[in-house]
Order: C-alpha cells, then sequence, then structure tokens
C-alpha cells in the first residue's frame, strides 16, 4: 500500500510510510538488475518531513544517490573522489541530525577509503594518478577525523540516552543497501574484527556505538597511512604516540574508547591488509602507550559506562603486559602495570564490585591492585557465582590472561617487580632492568606525552571546547624521565577541529613533490 503524499507525514502514517519504503526496497535488492531511483522521491519526502530524521532514512537515500551518480568501476583516484563525493553528500543531509548519527552515517565513506588503500598499497605508486590518489585518502582521512572530532564536540549525555539513536531495522538490512546482501553488515566494517563486530550488534542497535566504530576506523586509517608513508622509525613512534593522545583527548568519547581498547584485545590486529606484519609490534606500542599510560578524565565522567570501561581497560593492561613481556620488553610490562596500580581504576573497580554484590569487606577486597591481582579476584568472584564480566569476550580474555602469567611467571615475578604494597612510584634512577635502549624508549614515550599535553585544550569545568572559548586543564601523564625538558620536544599535533579542512596536522609523508 503506497501512502500518497496528500497524507501529512507525521505521527503513524510517518512510520507507515518508512516501513513500506524500506520493505519495497529490500524486495528490489535481489534482483538481477534492481532499479533504485524509483525510491528516491520517497526517501526524499521522509527526510524532509523531520529536522532530524530518523538514521535509516539518510543512510537509503545517500546510497540511493550514491548509486545513481558512481559506479564501482574506476580507477582509485576515481572511486577516492567519489568517496569525498559521497563525505559531502551525507555531511550536507546530516547537517540537521544529532552528532552521533553524523558520524555513524560515515560508515560506507571509511569502506570505500579502506579498499582503495588495499590497491594502491599493493603498488610501488610511480605513476602521477597512483600518487596523487594516495593524497587524496590521505586529504580524506583527516576531514573524516576533522569531521568527527567536531561533532564529538556538539555530543551531549542527553543526545546519548536517546532513544532516537536506536536503529529502527537491523544491521544486515542495512548493509544490503551497499554491499551483497550476504556480506552482511560486518563486511562494511573491515578494521573491525569479528568478534568486537558481534559485541557492537549486541549493543541494542544504538548509533553511538556505530559512531565509535567510525572513529575507529579513521583512525587505524591514519596510523598506518603514517606507517606506510614514513621513513624515519624512531621520529614516527614519538609522533604517533602524541597524536594518538591528542586524538583521543580530543574526541573524548567513551564509545571510541572502549571499542578501540577491544580492539587491541585481539590476537592479530584486523589491520592485515593496510598494515606491513613488521610494523604491529610498533603499532601495538603506539597503542598501547596512549590508552594505558595516560589518565583521561572523561573515562570517569560517565557513570553509566564506568564499568565495562574499567574492566575493559583491566583486561587490556594485562594482556598488553603479557604481549611485550612475549617480546622481551620487560621494562614497558612493568610500565603498563605500574601505571595500573597507581591509576584510579582499581580503587573504581574494587568499589564497584563490592557494592553492586553486597560484599563483606573480607571478601570485597583484592589482594593486590595489580591487574593480574584483580583478574585473579574478579574470576574468583565469578567461580561463586557473582556476575562480574557482562560479556563472554572479556571474560574469556581474563581467564586467558590470567592462565598465560600463571604459567609463565617466574620466581621473583613481575608482580613482585611492581611493589608488594601495590604503591606507584617514580624512580627517576632508572629500574634495574631498564639499560640501553629501554631508555631510549623510555624516553620516547615521556617525549610523546609532554608534547601532546603541550597542545591538548581542554576547559577548565571538564566540557568539550566550545567556539572561541578555550582553557588549559591538567591531564595525568604516566611517565618515568624526571629530567625531561619540554623544550627537547617537537610537538605533533592532535588531529584537525576543522572539518573544511584535509590537512593533517601529524607530519603529511606524501607531498606534492611525489607527483
Amino acid at each position: 500500500m503506497e501512502i500518497t503524499g496528500l497524507v501529512p507525514l507525521v505521527g503513524e502514517n510517518y512510520a507507515l510510510k518508512l516501513k513500506h519504503s524500506m520493505q519495497d526496497l529490500l524486495n528490489e535488492i535481489p534482483k538481477e538488475s534492481p532499479d533504485f531511483s524509483r525510491f528516491m522521491n520517497a526517501f526524499y519526502e521522509l527526510m524532509q518531513a523531520k529536522v532530524d530524521p530518523p538514521f535509516e532514512v539518510i543512510w537509503v537515500y545517500a546510497a540511493i544517490g550514491f548509486r545513481g551518480l558512481n559506479s564501482e568501476k574506476g580507477d582509485a583516484l576515481d572511486r577516492i573522489l567519489a568517496a569525498k563525493g559521497l563525505f559531502q553528500l551525507l555531511s550536507a543531509c546530516s547537517a540537521s541530525v544529532g552528532a552521533s548519527k553524523s558520524i555513524a552515517l560515515l560508515v560506507p565513506v571509511v569502506y570505500v577509503v579502506h579498499e582503495v588503500l588495499v590497491e594502491l598499497f599493493g603498488r610501488e605508486l610511480r605513476l602521477k594518478r597512483e600518487k596523487k590518489a594516495m593524497r587524496e585518502v590521505n586529504s580524506l582521512v583527516d576531514t573524516v577525523l576533522g569531521y568527527s572530532s567536531v561533532c564529538c564536540s556538539k555530543i551531549s549525555e542527553e543526545e546519548s540516552d536517546s532513544v532516537g539513536l536506536n536503529l529502527i531495522l537491523p544491521f544486515t538490512d542495512l548493509a544490503s543497501v551497499w554491499v551483497d546482501k550476504n556480506s552482511g553488515f560486518e563486511s562494511l566494517l573491515p578494521l573491525v574484527s569479528h568478534d568486537v563486530c558481534g559485541w557492537l550488534f549486541s549493543r541494542e542497535s544504538h548509533v553511538d556505538y556505530l559512531a565509535g566504530a567510525v572513529i575507529v576506523e579513521a583512525f587505524f586509517l591514519k596510523l598506518c597511512l603514517c606507517f606506510h608513508l614514513a621513513t624515519s622509525r624512531d621520529v614516527l613512534e614519538m609522533n604517533l604516540k602524541s597524536w594518538a593522545v591528542g586524538s583521543m583527548s580530543g574526541f573524548q568519547n567513551i564509545y571510541f574508547l572502549e571499542i578501540l581498547m577491544r580492539a587491541a584485545l585481539e590476537t592479530t590486529l584486523p589491520l592485515i591488509l593496510i598494515l606491513k606484519p613488521e610494523d604491529e609490534i610498533l603499532l601495538r606500542k603506539v597503542l598501547f602507550d596512549a590508552v594505558l599510560l595516560v589518565e583521561y578524565p572523561f573515562l570517569y565522567l560517565n557513570t553509566k559506562h564506568i564499568k565495562s570501561l574499567t574492566l575493559t581497560r583491566l583486561i587490556i593492561t594485562q594482556e598488553a603486559v603479557e604481549y611485550f613481556r612475549g617480546h622481551g620488553d620487560q621494562n614497558r610490562a612493568v610500565t603498563y602495570s605500574k601505571a595500573f596500580s597507581a591509576s584510579r581504576l582499581p580503587l573504581q573497580i574494587t568499589k564497584w564490585v563490592t557494592s553492586q554484590n553486597g560484599l563483606e569487606e573480607k571478601d570485597g577486597r583484592a589482594n593486590g591492585s595489580s591487574p593480574r591481582a584483580l583478574i585473579n579476584w574478579l574470576l574468583s568472584l565469578e567461580n561463586r557465582g557473582i556476575r562480574v564480566f557482562e560479556d563472554d569476550i572479556l571474560k574469556s580474555h581474563a581467564k586467558l590472561g590470567l592462565d598465560f602469567s600463571q604459567a609463565e611467571q617466574p620466581a621473583g615475578n613481575l608482580e613482585g617487580k611492581v611493589a608488594d604494597d601495590d604503591l606507584f612510584y617514580v624512580d627517576n634512577v632508572g629500574e634495574e632492568a631498564n639499560t640501553g635502549e629501554d631508555d631510549k624508549q623510555n624516553k620516547l614515550i615521556s617525549d610523546a606525552f609532554v608534547a601532546a599535553a603541550q597542545t591538548m585544550k581542554l576547559s577548565e569545568n571538564g566540557n568539550r571546547k566550545r567556539k572561541g572559548k578555550s582553557s588549559e586543564k591538567k591531564i595525568k601523564f604516566v611517565k618515568y624521565d624526571l629530567h625531561l625538558k619540554s623544550d627537547q620536544v617537537k610537538a605533533s599535533t592532535s588531529a584537525t577541529n576543522d572539518s573544511s579542512s584535509g590537512e593533517s596536522e601529524v607530519e603529511d609523508p606524501v607531498s606534492d613533490t611525489d607527483a
């Protein structure tokens, strides 16, 4: 039944129009030669009828318009220019909608960028069109990051709690508008692992989580671009750490942070097609240092999500400790464990578990505040039937990390190095194992965070930066070189906040001289 334009598109009439239009569209998709053009007017009317139309309406309208103007064929430059056009279309259509929705709608843009990068990374970039395509990719990734940063500054707690951010249709149906129906929505998120996608889809189809995934993908794309095109590894590592810390502090997005942490838990990062295998260890250093050695104030301001965030941070810390112990970097492993023990997280976790489960004082205290001690305590509570972990993925990682630690931990172990009293301290003389290359690595970490601290601007009351208002706010950086002079550091700036700019504030390895 077709609802004519004579019927006002409000209330139940709007819902019926959307339902029937979507069903007709989904019925068209399996056809050998589907014709989407006939749906253009229907979805245009649905979009114009509301100031803040549903996610699905803009999603489908943009897909139909994009399909009508662009072909999947063409070289890398043609496709990346088409992706830039798609970004402009989506950003124009979402100008009046919520900030999270605006970011989440960029899923197909990032998808196309990834496809183009896979193609370009397999070439030597000798042709001018290939070099230009790479510059366009870099520009578009920067634009997506800058746009996301601006949108994140507008996200309010009220918006995050809005029922309007819940998707009406399943992820699978939405994906079929852009990709083959058998591929599923997971194929539209190529830089998010299978486990993380499964966890995302269990989050009640909330747009906030989808927006977080988009930012994570753009974040990964930028890092991989810099890895692929940089020359000096030492300078690259310092710059990327500074950029990563600045970006995370600029986004202040808990969904992005949690998805990023969960992605880092994977045995192999989902970047195999755009990252050289030999670069993964360095990338993990950048990720783990940026996530684990900095206390981000916004993490503690989100009481609704603090449980999930703190437990994820706990598990990723233990996995990072074990990962670098396995790679012979004992100093970094000790650093991560100490940083965790010195933070507010152990007390936060202990208080939450004790208060939520009515535990007596003797049962509500872990034997220490190191990651391993806390995980051991939480799993012992789980064995007694007390529900601590809300999803099996985190619980599985907790068990595996603890089993590995107990199997490999020698006498005079890591926990003893952290301190029997679980007290964090800064040793300006240096750890007993911290000599030679480790000293240099420690200094790089400190340099990067001091640089990031100098570039970050946060408002005094903990809110995000608003137009025309900028003031300093202290952020706690855990570092070990007390003799570092700030003038020794050349700060690498955080992701741009100008949505109209395609320029990267991280040193751009791709320049016009390559043309």
